[in-house]
């Protein structure tokens, strides 16, 4: 047991330290919103995680993964989610300092709730999420009636050591924010994170099952 949890948190951490659309928005919201933003967005992945592991232990996340319309409605919303958010950035990087005025003047400032609430649906609107819990957690969980609690526990543990990496870019990128706060700096980083999430979004739109 102790030798399968060891092995699984090795996958684990090559997959979470592997970056994608999660660890994108934990650091453009931590670049636009400081460590609190970056924080509180990471906590949202986690939740998400904590849903797909629910759903992959009860079994759910297979009828959805089998499910051709539930599966096309999620892949397509999680990639127009992703396109959304860069568009954002990329307009934030092309206006500077005034793009910035208007979307805090918008109310679209980052706040703890917004950045949990953008960190928890792009977590749930990524439909390669369910499929990925469906495949990691069943190789590590012991068969029988133990199944749902190990896969639970097991979940549970990814979901936590996520949220302590995505947390740990989001310090880093605040101890940096004296250089990140450079206009030509911010939009450049807006411009790059930005372009990382809509060719994201477009990757997940032209995915396959």
């Amino acid at each position: 047991m102790i030798g399968h949890l060891v092995a699984f948190i090795g996958v684990s951490l090559v997959v979470i330290c592997t970056p994608g659309p999660d660890t994108v928005l934990t650091v453009r919201n931590a670049i636009s919103g400081g460590r609190r933003s970056g924080v509180w967005t990471a906590a949202g992945v986690a939740a998400g995680q904590a849903v797909w592991t629910v759903a992959a232990s009860l079994g759910i996340a297979g009828l959805i993964h089998a499910s051709e319309p539930a599966f096309l409605t999620l892949k397509y919303a999680g990639a127009a989610y992703l396109v959304y958010l860069g568009a954002q950035s990329l307009r934030a990087a092309w206006r500077g300092g005034e793009g910035r005025t208007a979307e805090t003047a918008a109310g679209l400032r980052l706040t703890p709730a917004r950045s949990l609430g953008q960190g928890l649906i792009n977590d749930l609107a990524n439909p390669k999420m369910a499929a990925f819990f469906m495949s990691l957690l069943p190789q590590f969980a012991p068969a029988g009636d133990g199944a749902f609690t190990a896969m639970l526990a097991l979940g549970l543990v990814f979901c936590l050591l996520t949220f302590a990496w995505l947390a740990f870019y989001s310090l880093a990128i605040d101890r940096a924010r004296t250089l990140l706060a450079r206009s030509r700096v911010r939009r450049a980083l807006d411009a790059l994170t930005g372009g990382v999430l809509i060719a994201f979004g477009a990757r997940l739109a032209l995915t396959q099952r």
